[in-house]
């Protein structure tokens, strides 16, 4: 299984980690976004402060109205993992 983690903007606090087909960013240590087959891309809408905010731009190209909450964007991560890669990976 393919597995790597970056940090695509060569700033320790975002990082991008992929294991298999499953794309995941972090801000910080909190997941905000996510790529995964027959997901797209899903991103957090921004509840943090700026450098998150910069994150997420990044992910989804500052295309803030496809952006999901916090309870939602949860719950899609978990259904979108699930047989990927292990729950406790993601708290």
């Amino acid at each position: 299984m393919n597995v790597s983690i970056d940090h695509p903007t060569d700033r320790p606090n975002f990082t991008e980690v992929t294991v298999g087909d499953v794309t995941i960013w972090f801000s910080y240590k909190t997941a905000v976004g996510f790529m995964a087959p027959g997901w797209g891309r899903v991103v957090q809408s921004n509840r943090w402060g700026n450098t998150t905010g910069r994150h997420l731009n990044y992910i989804d190209d500052g295309r803030k109205g496809a952006r999901v909450d916090g309870e939602t964007f949860a719950m899609m991560l978990e259904e979108a993992t699930r047989g990927h890669l292990p729950a406790e990976t993601l708290v």
